[in-house]
């Protein structure tokens, strides 16, 4: 059992620890199903021993001994077929979980994965805007009007009021606090 996810180091990181990554996942996800593909195989084995035993007592019943050993043939493959076909869909939900756990463990660590959103490590970390962004907004707000004084580049209660009459009157989304996009859209409006 392995992944059949494609996963991708995440930006910046070296290939070394992207597969110290990858080994540590393939860990993490092979103690989450840990057992569940021999119980499946187990089973599957059981009942084709299931489907032997009752085709030889059938078989037995029908047509005495030369039938119970044609029972016990038919038995062994009806009953395969049954055990392999459901083995073969525990294997497949067994894959599925531990592919699931493996892409979700490369995730945390900063690997690209297929259908999980935007990577962790190009999120800004939380906290106060930059103090370069903050000056660059306010120097625009002052230039259309909508602050008064020097641009210092503290994002205070004066800039955040400014900053929602501006996205207010622009049709944007009000939130009061300095970004890229609204920077865009403030050197954009003449």
């Amino acid at each position: 059992m392995g992944p059949t996810v494609q996963v991708m180091p995440g930006p910046g990181k070296s290939f070394e620890a992207f597969t110290f990554d990858q080994a540590g996942c393939k860990q993490y996800a092979e103690s989450s199903v840990a057992g569940q593909a021999q119980n499946a195989n187990n089973r599957a084995v059981g009942a084709a021993a299931i489907g032997t035993v009752l085709g030889a007592g059938l078989g037995a019943a029908i047509g005495g001994g030369r039938g119970a050993a044609i029972g016990a043939g038919s038995g062994a493959i009806a009953g395969t077929g049954l055990g392999m076909g459901s083995s073969s869909n525990e294997q497949y939900s067994i894959q599925q979980q531990y592919d699931n756990a493996f892409a979700q463990c490369m995730y945390s660590k900063g690997n690209m994965v297929p259908g999980y959103g935007p990577m962790m490590v190009n999120s800004p970390p939380p906290g106060p805007p930059d103090i370069s962004l903050t000056a660059a907004v306010q120097q625009q707000l002052i230039r259309l009007g909508y602050l008064r004084g020097a641009a210092d580049g503290v994002a205070g209660p004066r800039t955040a009021s400014a900053i929602s009459q501006f996205e207010s009157v622009s049709g944007m989304q009000v939130d009061g606090m300095p970004s890229p996009p609204l920077l865009a859209r403030l050197q954009a409006t003449p």
